[in-house]
């Protein structure tokens, strides 16, 4: 066990802790405080909130791997694509946050109806809580690797602080830590890349002794491979309730549009530091575990601190994302599935119910992590669980004026029903992409295309299109 490390990550956190009760006594005054912070959250806030909620495990430790692996420099587009997945965000995002909601369910319930509404709550939900264990588990194994942790103790431990700020601080609490986990997961890194570059000999040796085919921009990944990576991670983000919420909790339209812009920004820049760490370990010793390289640069080849300070980056990036994946399915919850059991609960009453389904999402999410399911089959069913249905009522809702009234339901339901579908072959196959198309781009495409049929029929039936949403300018 690596004690200075542990000793740097208890300290971050406690920090976090520190800001989750703080924020508390300070900030949260109503449920759309707890939920939304507000919709008072500056913009470097949310730009600081968006970059550390998309940059987890895979990003960090996945993505140094993935350079010391097959991919080779160009890792660096793991990310990248996930920063041009954003700039689309960037046009609409006035609109989304102008329609003054909680939640994406909420939205579409508005144009659609009660059926799309409550179908699209509960796939959010279902999707929220498998990502809420995906990320505990990917927290406590990145804590017992590199702080020498019991796996299940560090799962607990992970889970256990996890729950408790963002329990007790809200949107506030994840928003404001986001900040210092953006910081830490870039610095963090940023700090540890010359130390792994010298122990390759410096600049000049490393690459030198790095194999042409690892030096390749687009490696094996090709163009449309880059390609897919971009429109997977447009299609996740779009239909995310942690990316959606910090655009609705931006304090105007112009914040949440700049937010995604320098979100953007920070991950295209942060996407460089993990691959050329990743091409340093190579160059170090290409025989090392694929999996341990990161480790062994940190802990044998910088000094203790910086080990400290890259192990707290490394449980940040991944708690960052846990939070949020929390937060959403309750706050779906209490505003989207509470009032149709029991309406004009009290605004305290929301945020205590709120809590308490905080806790229980955080410690069934312990749970089904402590058995240790694939993560990447966690993550995989739940970006198509939440974007395959609504991601056509969702976003075309909110930008065409004529859509069908039945056009979100029908769309939801087949969008749906084809992503699991395609998700069983996935299976059945023992590949993520069946002839290589993941499973939300295939369910996805469903959505859009019989949302967009729908409407056609319903216009040449002379019905009237959806209400449309109000939206505040």
């Amino acid at each position: 066990m690596n004690t200075t490390a542990l000793i740097i990550v208890l300290i971050y956190l406690a920090a976090m802790l520190v800001v989750g009760f703080w924020t508390n006594k300070k900030l949260n005054k109503t449920s759309t405080d707890y939920m939304l912070a507000g919709r008072a959250v500056p913009m470097l806030i949310v730009a600081c909130s968006l970059a550390a909620n998309n940059i987890g495990g895979g990003s960090t430790n996945g993505l140094v791997n993935r350079a010391f692996g097959s991919w080779g420099i160009s890792a660096f587009w793991y990310v990248m694509a996930a920063s041009i997945g954003l700039i689309p965000m960037i046009f609409f995002a006035p609109k989304l946050r102008g329609v003054m909601a909680f939640t994406i369910p909420e939205v579409v319930g508005r144009r659609f109806g009660k059926p799309s509404h409550i179908i699209s709550a509960i796939l959010n939900i279902i999707a929220l809580f498998c990502l809420t264990a995906s990320q505990i588990l990917t927290s406590g194994t990145i804590l017992s690797l590199l702080i020498g942790l019991d796996l299940n103790f560090a799962i607990v431990l992970a889970a256990a602080f996890t729950i408790i700020y963002t329990t007790v601080g809200g949107l506030w609490a994840d928003s404001i830590t986001d900040v210092f986990q953006w910081i830490i997961i870039f610095l963090g890194l940023l700090i540890a890349l010359p130390f792994a570059i010298n122990a390759a000999g410096g600049w000049n040796t490393m690459m030198t002794a790095l194999p042409a085919e690892k030096l390749e921009p687009f490696g094996t990944l090709g163009f449309l491979g880059i390609l897919s990576l971009v429109i997977n991670y447009f299609l996740t983000f779009t239909a995310g309730p942690e990316m959606v919420s910090r655009i609705f909790s931006a304090k105007d339209a112009k914040a949440s549009r700049n937010a995604l812009i320098w979100a953007a920004v920070f991950m295209g820049v942060f996407s460089f530091v993990p691959t050329f760490i990743g091409l340093a370990g190579y160059a170090i010793d290409p025989n090392m575990p694929s999996n341990q390289v990161l480790a062994q640069i940190i802990f044998g080849h910088t000094p203790a601190w910086v080990a400290g300070v890259v192990s707290a980056a490394i449980i940040a990036s991944t708690m960052s994302s846990a939070d949020s994946d929390m937060l959403c399915g309750s706050t779906i919850f209490t505003k989207d599935l509470l009032p149709y059991f029991k309406k004009d609960v009290p605004d305290k009453t929301q945020i205590v119910i709120s809590r308490i389904l905080n806790v229980i999402i955080g410690l069934g999410a312990m749970c089904i992590a402590l058995f240790k399911i694939d993560i990447i089959t966690l993550n995989v069913f739940s970006f198509m669980l939440r974007a395959a249905g609504p991601i056509a009522a969702f976003l075309l809702g909110l930008l065409w004026k004529n859509a069908g009234k039945s056009a979100g339901i029908v769309s939801i339901i087949i969008g749906s029903l084809v992503g699991i579908g395609w998700q069983i072959l996935a299976n059945q196959m023992k590949v993520d992409n069946p002839y290589g198309f993941l499973p939300v781009v295939v369910g996805s495409a469903a959505s859009f295309l019989t949302f967009i049929v729908s409407t056609y029929i319903e216009r040449a039936m002379g019905r009237p299109p959806a209400p449309m949403l109000d939206i505040k300018e």
